[in-house]
């Protein structure tokens, strides 16, 4: 019988967190190592996830977690601010890495890359890990050839730190790839601007909307228009349940691939 993947969870008191420290401990494959937050005071990681079990002491030092547990994977749902420091941490000593912090920079994708080359330990990051939202970008990037015009609109919690956020983003990105071009500007330009601010940002002219509420976990809608048509492609999410199905895929296969992997869609066949 083929032995648990040893897996350790940072951030484990995060909206997110709590989801995977679940996910894992009810994976049957996978075995719960280590739970890691900054902010833990003594709280019993499976308690804090909703299970009735317990018995595992949340840590608040990664590197210590590392030593104590020997981690073959570690999962990364923390904030911008913590995520390189966590990742250092863990390719520095082997630990592969599966990330789903946004907000991250070009600079900071460069350093990964370049710690996984050094320290030959495999890391994948994903904007989002929602099966749904992943085929929803492929969808998006196949439409870009055929339309001209596209606008994007996002909408997330309002604790949500960064905006556009990284599923937004990384859709723009994959459009303006697959079609080769920026799209066009409106015909007779913008209207006129009342309030600032309120037509989005812009990248090579998809122009991406972001609102913040409360009552919203993370939905995304994708808008393609021509002379006498639209396509909409729109993913929504109703409880962060749906991303463990991904989290989980890339938990056991990251180990599999090569240096730093953006994006789930490698893991996709």
């Amino acid at each position: 019988m083929t032995r648990p993947l040893d897996v350790l969870v940072c951030g484990a008191l995060g909206k997110m967190g709590r989801q995977v420290v679940r996910a894992v401990f009810e994976a049957p494959d996978l075995q719960l190592a280590a739970a890691v937050d900054t902010a833990a005071n003594g709280e019993d990681g499976l308690e804090a996830a909703g299970l009735p079990q317990r018995g595992l002491q949340i840590d608040t030092d990664l590197a210590a977690a590392i030593s104590r547990s020997a981690p073959a994977v570690a999962v990364d749902f923390t904030a911008p601010e913590a995520v390189m420091g966590n990742v250092r941490t863990c390719l520095t000593r082997g630990v592969a890495v599966v990330g789903g912090t946004t907000g991250l920079s070009q600079e900071n994708l460069e350093e990964i890359s370049s710690l996984c080359q050094q320290y030959g330990t495999p890391c994948l990051f994903a904007s989002n890990f929602a099966l749904g939202a992943v085929l929803m970008m492929r969808f998006a990037e196949q439409a870009a050839r055929y339309f001209d015009h596209a606008e994007i609109i996002e909408l997330h919690h309002d604790e949500k730190k960064d905006a556009p956020s990284g599923t937004a983003f990384t859709t723009a990105e994959r459009m303006l790839r697959s079609r080769g071009r920026p799209f066009s500007p409106p015909k007779a330009g913008d209207p006129e601007v009342k309030l600032a601010g309120v037509r989005g940002g812009e990248l090579g002219d998809v122009r991406i909307h972001s609102v913040r509420v409360p009552g919203v976990v993370a939905n995304q809608e994708v808008i393609f228009g021509s002379t006498g048509q639209t396509l909409t492609l729109r993913h929504d999410t109703t409880g962060r349940e749906c991303f463990m199905p991904g989290v989980l895929l890339a938990l056991r296969r990251v180990r599999s691939l090569e240096g730093f992997v953006s994006g789930l869609d490698a893991l996709l066949v």
